[in-house]
């Protein structure tokens, strides 16, 4: 019988990158998001390759829907919680505390309803793996970003944490922490469908992360052996020494 890993934010970007690298790892992956339409393509073009996958429509800050998706299941062996996002660029003197709680929401809340639907068949499993998709904005603040490095900071916070509670048990908790990565949605959803200020973010940068590259990140970590725990990894493109220190070619 083939593991199965259920990826979050499955229908663009980091998630549905990874749900074809660990289809192509082995993997019968439950491609998660809201975006029903996209994750049937998704879970097709998994197909037509040789893969394993199936598309299941959810929004990761209801707690029944997530809680329906993991009874549905008859085992988890991986869990991707990829699902968050950023919105606005606000400095807090005049940010918005609509977006605030929104990224809350999802990036903190919505990963804790997977990992705790989930976490009894992840142990039941014998040999399961937790990946949280945090990020840099996660150790380091920035102008413009409270809100999201607040999420972010929490999303770190609980990773760290079930790792402390989960020892002893059949269950790796991993961390991914991706930089500066520039996908087709991530900046362009922040700022409202604003081209131009997504565009701006990655101005002069010739080689920022791409979706591929945390993919192909997080498959490496999961696919270790069993004993080997990748507590954090760090990924920046070679550009970006810092959350401030970017090279940018004018």
């Amino acid at each position: 019988m083939h593991r199965v890993a259920v990826v979050t934010g499955a229908s663009s970007g980091i998630g549905a990158a990874t749900a074809i690298r660990l289809a192509g790892a082995g993997y019968h992956v439950v491609a998660a998001a809201r975006r029903g339409d996209r994750l049937e393509s998704l879970a097709a073009r998994i197909r037509e390759n040789g893969g394993q996958a199936e598309a299941r429509q959810l929004d990761v800050t209801d707690r029944a829907g997530v809680d329906a998706l993991a009874n549905s299941l008859d085992r988890c062996d991986v869990l991707v919680a990829n699902a968050g996002g950023a919105a606005g660029g606000d400095q807090i003197a005049d940010g918005s505390a609509d977006d605030w709680r929104a990224m809350y929401e999802v990036n903190v809340l919505g990963t804790l309803n997977v990992t705790q639907a989930l976490l009894p068949k992840l142990i039941d499993s014998g040999d399961g793996t937790v990946v949280v998709m945090s990020s840099t904005a996660g150790f380091v603040a920035y102008e413009g970003g409270g809100g999201y490095v607040a999420a972010k900071h929490g999303e770190h916070a609980l990773a760290a944490t079930l790792r402390l509670e989960l020892c002893g048990q059949p269950v790796r908790v991993i961390e991914i922490a991706p930089g500066m990565v520039r996908t087709a949605e991530f900046a362009l959803n922040r700022f409202g469908g604003d081209a131009d200020k997504a565009a701006a973010i990655y101005a002069g940068v010739a080689e920022p992360l791409t979706d591929e590259d945390v993919a192909d990140a997080v498959t490496w970590t999961i696919t270790r052996p069993s004993h080997v725990n990748v507590d954090l990894m760090v990924l920046r493109p070679r550009a970006q020494a810092a959350q401030h220190k970017v090279y940018r070619e004018l």
